[in-house]
């Protein structure tokens, strides 16, 4: 079976190695543009792409694939696109976390399927790992979906589910899914070539929508409850960084348990070794990992030998 591979993240990367692992023929991938990365702002190539160069695969880096976009760049990058895939021999193209849309014209060359990291119709949209951890949900998992117009609305192939531990950050949960869709996505094709695939659709109740993540979002409001905050902190673990003010300086929270305590949101009840309790709308937060501008990550202990909270409380 040969697979057309339309992925950016690492999350897709995955998935695509473990494509490549299990044997499948893989002519071409399809990934974002190379973006400006890290202090020095040098153009890095998606993780994707770079899984690809090193097996030799040919990259395609349309700006779009929209034939009918305004902007005749986006217009003439959709267009080689999809006379490229037109020209290439495939029998299935799977896609996760690509970033782009793929319009009816892409759809309807090969069958596509989509690895999605919740279990649908819950979270469909760009940020199902992030809302499922900041929602407080008990479980969540992988859904491997025929992909249509819809967004994430397709009839659902293969569902796993996976406990979300009181521990789980978004980085740790993502690793956990990216490895259950890349076993999921070599079953769901093998199964697929032998005729035993499945298609349900997916329940007309329980659907929600994972909105983008704002990096405003990750501003804490201490007059939410602490075990709301809580969540929080662990649902913005990578990315954007759960932070407070605390006088002139923003604080990133990397982790945080809720405890008792009562006092005005905000207001620092305790700060020690064990860390530094934060009145909230109901209970309070014990931060326990926390970094200023510039600095590192450090554990409270570490964190108070160079600031004092003395005066000051979050705001």
């Amino acid at each position: 079976m040969k697979v057309v591979f339309a992925g950016t993240p690492e999350f897709a990367a995955v998935a695509l190695r473990a494509l490549l692992d299990a044997g499948f023929d893989v002519p071409l991938v399809l990934t974002q543009p190379d973006r400006p990365a890290g202090r020095g702002m040098q153009l890095q190539a998606s993780a994707v792409k770079q899984v690809a160069v090193a097996h030799g695969i040919d990259v395609l880096q349309p700006l779009s694939l929209r034939m009918d976009a305004k902007d005749p760049q986006r217009a003439s990058e959709a267009q080689a696109a999809h006379a490229r895939l037109l020209a290439t021999a495939y029998d299935v193209m799977v896609v996760a976390a690509y970033g782009l849309i793929l319009p009816r014209s892409t759809l309807d060359i090969k069958p596509c399927i989509n690895i999605h990291g919740s279990v649908l119709p819950r979270w469909r949209g760009a940020a199902p790992i992030h809302r499922a951890i900041e929602s407080g949900d008990a479980e969540t998992g992988v859904t491997i979906m025929e992909m249509e117009e819809g967004l994430d609305t397709g009839p659902m192939l293969l569902v796993e589910r996976v406990a979300i531990d009181d521990t789980d950050t978004t980085g740790s949960l993502h690793d956990k899914l990216a490895a259950l869709g890349g076993r999921m996505i070599v079953v769901a094709l093998q199964k697929m070539a032998q005729g035993q695939l499945e298609a349900v659709p997916q329940p007309d109740e329980g659907v929600t929508y994972a909105a983008k993540i704002g990096k405003e979002e990750a501003k804490l409001d201490w007059t939410l409850a602490a075990v709301d905050l809580a969540r929080k902190v662990r649902a913005f673990n990578p990315f954007p960084g759960a932070h407070g003010q605390a006088g002139s300086t923003t604080i990133k929270i990397w982790n945080a348990q809720p405890v008792d305590g009562q006092g005005r949101p905000g207001q620092v009840l305790q700060a020690d070794a064990h860390g530094i309790v934060v009145a909230c709308g109901t209970g309070a937060l014990r931060l326990t990992a926390l970094q200023k501008p510039g600095g590192k990550r450090l554990a409270a202990a570490e964190f108070l030998k160079g600031f004092s909270f003395d005066g000051l409380a979050f705001a």
